[in-house]
């Protein structure tokens, strides 16, 4: 059992924001119909390199970013811009539960699917939409995409080094606008599901990029909205650093005999307490006992005078050395992994991190499995859909009634493949 059986979700989105929302629902165990384009299906099938090889090391047409996104789904394809196409996704709304969407504000309107239209056919329908700037205001009808989000909502204004240190703007190594914005859509339509559920009265959810990229802002736009209006003192890029605690960075260790390149590990100190301890690790108990240091607020006032004492220790022994000792005495710290460190971590591998899950044209395929760890009701890790339409026929068939010969029908008009 999962705790999503009996929840079945319309698809209508693609790409990443929209997609990692529903993959979440779809591990969860909602059904979820990937309603694909006919002939082509979501963009990330063709986002590769890298593509998925199979045993004999020949490359497929399946590219790593779209099995990356599209667990446990069942893809369906149809061509909404027809008549018949939008009389089929009316069919199915009024057997589902949820309806996402991210196309461009307007477009479900003129074919008939937006929310009032689909909400008088299934009144307790939960319908997301996703854009990058929302259903209201003056962007509205702007494209969004997660590079120019980063930028606009402030990310890239805080990520890189210091200006005087040589640094400049800098996007987050993955979309995080995207998967945020996934994951807040799965927030909001999972508590309009349980209104839904209490009241039979559905509801929309709006899903900006932009919105979230804000909301991600987190500290650093309350440090602003508390005090950087009055003082004009506005967040920028601090680098590896943080900007409201200190010791809390990357820091150069000594290099060992077998690596003559820089070796780094991240120290992050969260209190005064662990300080203290650091501080005991580092032979260098002073520091903890002066008032220029002994707490947080101080040592942040004074980062321009603690961080060179503090590069002077750490350079002096080797990573390993320091992260034994910091760990044994209970100080955060930690490695900069690669990926491919990362996937072969005992821990990450102890938490089943790594989901093998058979696929017809390699056996050994091997995806990020889903965080979520449920005492009850665990996580799907099922294939995604290999093939564009693999689950049209299925679907048509058992859920709505349509006959080999209707089926045939729509295949020989385009609508279907």
């Amino acid at each position: 059992m999962n705790s999503l059986d009996s929840i079945r979700v319309l698809d209508l989105s693609r790409v990443l924001a929209g997609p990692w929302c529903t993959q979440i629902l779809a591990d969860c165990g909602a059904e979820v119909l990937k309603i694909e384009r006919p002939g082509a299906g979501d963009d990330t099938r063709a986002w590769g390199p890298p593509f998925l090889h199979t045993h004999e090391a020949q490359e497929t047409a399946e590219s790593a970013y779209y099995l990356g996104t599209n667990r446990n789904k069942k893809s369906i394809t149809l061509d909404i811009a027809t008549p018949e196409g939008q009389a089929i996704i009316k069919e199915l709304v009024v057997q589902s539960h949820i309806f996402v969407e991210n196309y461009k504000v307007g477009d479900m309107a003129k074919y008939g699917l937006d929310f009032a239209s689909l909400q008088k056919i299934n009144p307790a329908l939960v319908y997301c939409s996703i854009t990058g700037f929302g259903q209201t205001g003056p962007y509205k009808d702007r494209a969004g995409y997660d590079y120019a989000i980063q930028g606009m909502g402030g990310l890239m204004s805080l990520t890189g080094e210091r200006d005087d240190l040589g640094g400049g703007p800098q996007k987050v190594g993955v979309a995080v606008a995207d998967l945020f914005t996934g994951m807040y859509a799965t927030v909001g339509i999972l508590a309009a599901l349980r209104h839904a559920e209490a009241t039979g009265i559905g509801q929309h959810v709006d899903m900006a990029l932009l919105d979230t990229q804000v909301a991600m802002l987190a500290n650093l736009g309350a440090n602003y909205l508390v005090d950087g209006q009055k003082s004009g003192k506005v967040p920028g890029r601090v680098g590896n650093a943080h900007n409201n605690i200190v010791p809390y960075q990357v820091f150069e260790v000594a290099a060992t005999a077998h690596n003559t390149g820089k070796e780094y590990i991240i120290l992050a100190v969260g209190n005064d307490s662990q300080f203290a301890k650091f501080c005991a690790v580092a032979n260098v108990s002073h520091l903890a006992n002066d008032p220029l240091y002994a707490r947080n607020q101080d040592r942040v006032r004074n980062r321009a005078q603690l961080v060179p004492i503090l590069e002077q220790v750490l350079i002096t022994r080797t990573k390993s050395d320091w992260l034994d000792a910091l760990t044994a005495a209970k100080v955060p710290c930690g490695p900069i992994n690669n990926l491919a460190e990362v996937f072969t971590d005992p821990q990450v591998l102890s938490r089943g991190m790594i989901s093998s899950i058979p696929h017809p044209l390699n056996a050994d395929l091997q995806l990020v499995a889903n965080p979520i760890h449920m005492s009850e009701t665990p996580v799907r890790q099922d294939l995604p859909p290999p093939l564009l339409g693999q689950h049209t026929a299925q679907v048509l068939a058992d859920l709505l009634g349509k006959t080999t010969h209707e089926i045939d029908l729509l295949k020989a008009k385009k609508i279907i493949d």
